[in-house]
């Protein structure tokens, strides 16, 4: 079975970055399906939004840090591309869920460890590896990393060294996966508007007019900052775009 229409796996995409990066995805003409971790009733609130945009869209259930329940997702995903979109395989993986991690150094729980690795890097592995077999050649994967990453927030520690283990996997899945012809770039956002991590940045207002003033362009980025990159990144415009790291941060900490 096959489809002249794209399709984009997005996780996390019920709320956040992650929504705008499925609505820019469907305004590109590409259809979707997003997971949601819980929040059944906004993941299909974004599916609705897309439909009527004029694309397909499904939403899947998925725990980001739960390996051992990934080959049912898989099985899940199969049956929902089977049914809602003609086809048994999709194109674009965009492994964006994630959770905000805030301990300083010295106060660093485990479990807390545990979770954000699970989520942030064993999770981006081992669902990568389990979605490959129904992944086109030809495809694209775009891990979410965080300008964290390149500068330091104290508290950020594990989340950051995370994220850069990210940048780091996405080289080694632009080599191996090469020869599929599938293409695995980066995207960094800087601090956003959103509910992550308790909606700090958009709802302190000390904490957002610190932000816009280390930021060249002067202002906290939206969600709508960060979507259309990731869209464009899945354009035949961006095929050649290989193993880079897109920091979308306004121009924070330079």
């Amino acid at each position: 079975m096959s489809t002249n229409t794209k399709i984009a796996v997005v996780t996390g995409g019920s709320r956040g970055l992650g929504k705008n990066m499925a609505l820019a995805l469907a305004k590109k003409g590409i259809d979707v399906v997003l997971t949601y971790n819980s929040r059944k009733e906004d993941a299909d609130a974004v599916v609705a939004e897309i439909e009527q945009l004029g694309r397909k869209a499904a939403a899947l259930q998925l725990d980001a840090g739960a390996v051992a329940s990934f080959e049912t997702f898989a099985g899940q995903l199969t049956a929902t591309l089977t049914t809602t979109f003609g086809t048994d395989h999709f194109d674009f993986l965009i492994n964006n869920a994630g959770t905000a991690g805030n301990s300083p150094i010295g106060q660093t729980k485990e479990a807390e460890f545990d979770q954000l690795v699970n989520i942030h890097f064993k999770g981006v592995l081992f669902l990568t590896e389990q979605l490959l077999p129904i992944q086109n050649d030809g495809g694209r994967i775009i891990n979410i990393s965080s300008g964290l990453a390149r500068f330091t927030s104290p508290g950020r520690a594990v989340y950051g060294s995370l994220k850069g283990a990210i940048e780091t996997l996405s080289i080694y899945m632009a080599k191996e996966l090469g020869t599929r012809g599938i293409a695995v770039n980066v995207v960094a956002p800087g601090a956003i508007e959103t509910d992550f991590g308790g909606g700090v940045v958009r709802d302190n207002p000390d904490v957002n007019k610190h932000i816009a003033a280390i930021t060249a362009l002067g202002r906290v980025g939206l969600p709508e900052d960060i979507g259309g990159v990731v869209a464009f990144l899945c354009t035949d415009e961006a095929r050649w775009i290989n193993a880079q790291r897109i920091e979308v941060s306004g121009g924070m900490n330079l």
